[in-house]
């Protein structure tokens, strides 16, 4: 992202305050048939509400895990075709007064864009709430969430080896250090598409949200468009997130679970290679299967 002078320190020590919101101890009671209940701690996945502002104006709410909240904040805006590079964000900063006694509750982050940057009129119906289970929600029709990207997939020469993918849901759940802890979160990483090597993973109640933070973090690093990677989702592959591997620049969504119906109609307009039930040696391949090589060819002699 573009350097960002006093809002720095302020989003550094904000982030550590956030991320050790990201786990929740409760007690629980344990019961199993024909046994003694017990009582014990148990670690629970922490939700909180996140509003993002753009320019000091309210644009969404999403309930989401405390931590790379400005990832999270910038990628949302790169699915939302607000901004394509770091350039055209100038600076985040959580805000403070968040509440009638104004304590800063670090729930309320606030994305100034770049110069000559301008956020689009979405009017009401673009005025959206997200949601951990449903990802956004409200907007007018399908077709206003049908955004346009800048970056075209289908030109994208990727052509990856079916044993790659097929490695990528276990390197994807080893890099899930919260859900080791609560069981409780999805996640979605960003793996070189020759080498499997992982670009960045990241956490989220919300599997939307997961995505959107590993895109910010791209946006961050000036990676955009991520052309020749694969997107590894831990759910299933739905609609929208088609749409924002689409706004990344990302040719190949895989996922361990089932597409949606509309999620492979949108894909197949994009040129966008979806895969599902990545599980084992084996995957079902919807759109775009010439991307996906399922024998690699033999090593010639020289």
């Amino acid at each position: 992202m573009a350097p960002v002078a006093e809002p720095r320190p302020l989003l550094h020590v904000a982030t550590l305050l956030s991320m050790r919101k990201r786990v929740v101890r409760r007690r629980v009671t344990r019961i199993t048939a024909g046994e003694e209940a017990t009582v014990r701690e148990d670690h629970l996945a922490a939700e909180e509400p996140l509003e993002i502002r753009v320019n000091g104006r309210p644009l969404a709410v999403t309930m989401r895990t405390p931590g790379h909240d400005v990832e999270l904040a910038a990628g949302f805006l790169v699915s939302e075709g607000v901004v394509r590079s770091r350039e055209d964000v100038s600076t985040a900063r959580y805000c403070a007064g968040a509440t009638v006694e104004g304590e800063n509750t670090y729930n309320v982050l606030d994305v100034a864009l770049g110069p000559g940057v301008t956020l689009p009129d979405f009017g009401l119906e673009r005025s959206v709430y997200t949601s951990s289970s449903c990802g956004v929600c409200g907007k007018a029709s399908i077709d206003a969430v049908r955004t346009r990207s800048a970056f075209d997939v289908a030109a994208d020469s990727l052509v990856v080896d079916a044993g790659l993918v097929a490695t990528l849901p276990d390197k994807l759940r080893d890099q899930q250090e919260i859900f080791e802890r609560t069981g409780g979160l999805h996640a979605a990483g960003v793996f070189d598409g020759t080498t499997g090597e992982p670009l960045v993973v990241r956490e989220d109640v919300g599997r939307h949200n997961a995505v959107d933070k590993a895109v910010g973090w791209a946006l961050e690093q000036g990676l955009l468009p991520l052309r020749g990677t694969v997107l590894m989702v831990s759910g299933r592959a739905s609609f929208e997130l088609v749409q924002k591997a689409s706004m990344a620049g990302i040719p190949v969504l895989a996922a361990v679970s089932a597409p949606s119906s509309l999620a492979v109609e949108l894909a197949a307009e994009l040129g966008l290679t979806v895969a599902g039930f990545v599980r084992g040696r084996s995957m079902s391949v919807y759109t775009c299967p010439e991307r996906v090589r399922s024998v690699t060819p033999a090593a010639t002699g020289s």
